[in-house]
């Protein structure tokens, strides 16, 4: 049976709206269609509604819920630590042991710092590299997000005239863009060219080894190395975001899947399996400068509670065969999307990195950037409320997770939901051809 409306959600965001702004906790949330859910509970892969619906969630909390929704080691792991007190102000165990997997994951990793969210872990990445190298600037990729900070939301999305290189907000100052160089992904030459011009004044490249918040982009062959050989020619901080990528590609996230060592690491999302928590892990010299004059600071950072919940995660993940079947499911989710795009007639791709799955519309072969940008988000607007309506709860802008609670029952019935969403999405109007 087809869901047809939404009243309880519908109530909900009405009655939010007149106490919390926008009706919604992160802007983000406000572009869900065809209006913000609102949610009672989650087990698994699935979460319900106000309304009693059950969805089949790829969305996982925007990626955090790698283990699925109350995943038992991990619920056992926090209810055992919240009687114990919420923070301490003071040192703790899991500090260490939590560390102390990280370090052991992450090829080239020796020290580990503990901040809340990605945000926040970009802006100490890029004090330690400014603070180790004296140079104020950094250069960014386009289209990669690094967190809404005036510093790193520049070049992410394209402005009302069309152009790449522009603030991401109102509000942000735009002297911002004066310590940004904006370098095109995949392009070695034009990262030489900043890199190598001293008026430039790099401290750090800032990178998503797999360009995931727009696209889903694997690295061109040999790309990641070349930084890294630039990096160290220029003796420039090569710091990898790997706030969707760690833990999800690979254990030892991308560094691992592709070879290549950054001299820091940026990690959230995944780490804690949903709860707030952010680090930054890299070479012990740059790390260590907060003993000798770069200031770290944050009460929540370290908590006792969230850190017992990235211990439990992560042991979750170290489990044999969790990676193999990240890949099998992603590939099965892709190859089913693909097979269904095919059959309706529409233009689209679809792209696939372990769990995580790209879905773009009226476009090339979304190998791009440029492709992203110009997809069919309308298109993909009206296919996501008929997936809502088949029970499957999907991101707007096309990305799709998967959880280690997904099975391949769950993505044949994800795939089937896909076809004849996209089916009806055809069926309402005109769309990409």
């Amino acid at each position: 049976m087809l869901i047809e409306s939404w009243p309880a959600s519908e109530a909900a965001w009405a009655r939010a709206k007149k106490s919390l702004a926008g009706g919604v906790s992160t802007g983000m949330r406000a572009s869900m269609k065809p209006h913000p859910l609102f949610f009672s509970s989650a087990s698994g892969p699935r979460m319900t509604d106000l309304d009693g619906n059950t969805y089949l969630d790829h969305v996982l909390g925007w990626g955090p819920v790698i283990l699925g929704h109350g995943h038992p080691g991990l619920t056992e792991a926090v209810a055992s630590r919240i009687s114990l007190g919420a923070t301490y102000g003071a040192g703790h165990a899991l500090e260490y042991e939590a560390a102390e997997r990280v370090v052991a994951a992450i090829p080239g990793v020796e020290r580990v710092l503990w901040s809340n969210t990605g945000s926040e872990a970009n802006q100490v990445a890029l004090r330690l590299a400014r603070a180790a190298t004296g140079r104020k600037r950094f250069a960014k990729m386009l289209g990669h997000y690094h967190g809404w900070s005036d510093t790193f939301l520049l070049g992410y999305r394209p402005d009302s005239a069309g152009s790449v290189e522009s603030l991401g907000s109102a509000g942000q100052l735009d002297s911002a863009l004066s310590d940004v160089s904006l370098v095109p992904f995949g392009d070695l030459d034009a990262a030489a060219a900043v890199l190598k011009n001293q008026e430039s004044d790099i401290a750090a490249v800032f990178v998503e080894p797999v360009l995931c918040n727009s696209g889903v982009i694997a690295p061109p062959e040999g790309y990641l190395a070349g930084l890294r050989e630039l990096c160290d020619a220029t003796d420039t901080v090569l710091v990898f975001d790997e706030v969707i990528t760690g833990f999800r590609l690979a254990y030892g996230g991308a560094v691992e899947r592709y070879g290549v060592q950054p001299d820091l690491v940026v990690l959230a999302k995944a780490i804690a399996g949903g709860y707030p928590v952010s680090a930054i892990a890299g070479r012990a010299s740059l790390l260590e400068q907060v003993t000798s004059g770069v200031v770290h600071a944050g009460t929540y950072n370290g908590n006792p509670v969230v850190l017992a919940a990235t211990v439990a995660t992560l042991e979750a993940l170290g489990a044999d065969g969790i990676y193999p079947a990240f890949e099998a499911r992603g590939q099965e989710l892709a190859t089913g999307m693909r097979s269904a795009i095919a059959a309706s007639g529409v233009l689209g791709a679809v792209n696939q990195i372990g769990p995580v799955v790209q879905v773009l519309f009226g476009t090339g072969d979304g190998s791009t950037l440029d492709q992203f940008f110009a997809g069919d988000q309308v298109f993909y607007d009206r296919l996501i409320v008929h997936l809502l309506r088949r029970g499957v709860f999907a991101l707007p802008g096309g990305r799709w997770y998967l959880s280690t609670a997904h099975t391949a029952d769950d993505v044949a019935t994800t795939v089937q939901a896909f076809a004849e969403a996209l089916s009806a999405t055809v069926g309402d109007g005109p769309g990409p051809a």
